[in-house]
């Protein structure tokens, strides 16, 4: 087993081998899959744009951004790829404040990438606090991914 920070207590009173599923193994890195490179974007190029099914659109550059009410979760991360993360610290926008924007009533979202990939959720999945947009995560500046907010 991979070893973990000494003076780590945790959220709460299980140790850390507790919390670890059945043929994972604990990380403190944060090991990047892609299908290709991982694309970087400077921050003066970056956006952020929701449509709403009307097609009218809204727009947030990196700055605007972080200008919004950030939410800041701790939660633990499971990968697929057999690794865990404990305690991760995210830093995001909540998507209620990004729909609300474009006054969406859809039923689903599709998240696109930079690089094209694509995701579609039930948008009930993604809502009333359940995800936050986080372009930051301990401390991997412009990181984009989706952190669950709820257990």
């Amino acid at each position: 087993m991979a070893s973990l920070s000494p003076g780590f207590h945790g959220r709460n009173n299980r140790s850390l081998v507790e919390r670890l599923p059945p043929g994972q193994y604990p990380t403190e890195s944060f090991p990047v899959l892609s299908a290709g490179p991982t694309p970087h974007v400077p921050t003066d190029r970056w956006s952020f744009t929701v449509t709403g099914e009307t097609g009218e659109s809204r727009n947030w550059t990196w700055d605007e951004m972080r200008a919004l009410p950030q939410e800041r979760p701790v939660v633990d991360i499971y990968c697929v790829t057999r690794w865990s993360k404990f305690d991760t610290r995210w830093e995001g926008v909540s998507p209620d404040v990004l729909t609300d924007a474009v006054g969406t009533s859809a039923g689903y979202v599709v998240a696109e990438s930079f690089d094209g990939y694509t995701t579609n959720l039930p948008r009930a999945d993604v809502t009333g606090g359940k995800r936050s947009f986080s372009p930051n995560v301990s401390s991997h500046h412009g990181m984009k991914h989706w952190a669950k907010t709820t257990s």
